[in-house]
């Protein structure tokens, strides 16, 4: 049986872990073109499918991962955010994502549950630096990791030839 349990609150949200009943919206999330657009694009959803059912029978695999992100106003599902490693010029690195699906666009919720896994990341994590790797034409995520209080670093060449812009935060 899958343990249900919150990693983050905040004000309108909830970040937990992964539950069989996520797996329909979580491939219909990675496989939209319209949400995936900075990120490689849509996804294959029978790989989806694959990887989110291997992920709901044993949530707490992986010390880092994406986690639904639930609006507490509705019950319903609005994201896919949490922590990744990353390889960035040779060295891992903590990235922090957001993927939220496009009616919850323009809500401020990539901000708030930004803030909210920055401080877990930081306190629950024991993480002394996080990075974003956005899109250098993705203006929207480079705000909100700026309304994070990430700063600037540099710019990468991505496995693949893809540019994106590295943001970066440290523990204070």
């Amino acid at each position: 049986m899958v343990q249900t349990y919150i990693l983050c609150e905040t004000e309108r949200l909830l970040l937990r872990r992964q539950q069989v009943s996520d797996i329909e919206f979580l491939v219909d999330l990675w496989s939209d073109p319209q949400v995936t657009r900075y990120m490689g694009g849509p996804r294959d959803r029978d790989w989806l499918l694959g990887v989110f059912t291997e992920t709901a029978q044993n949530p707490d695999a992986e010390r880092y991962d994406l986690w639904p992100v639930i609006e507490k106003a509705t019950g319903r599902l609005v994201g896919h955010c949490g922590l990744l490693d990353k390889e960035v010029d040779g060295q891992v690195e903590i990235e922090l994502t957001y993927v939220l699906t496009s009616s919850a666009w323009g809500r401020g919720y990539a901000t708030e549950i930004g803030q909210a896994i920055a401080q877990y990341a930081f306190e629950e994590k024991s993480v002394r630096r996080l990075i974003s790797l956005i899109e250098p034409e993705n203006a929207p995520s480079e705000r909100v990791a700026l309304k994070l209080g990430m700063r600037y670093e540099k710019e990468i060449v991505r496995p693949g030839g893809g540019r994106r812009k590295v943001y970066v935060k440290e523990r204070q």
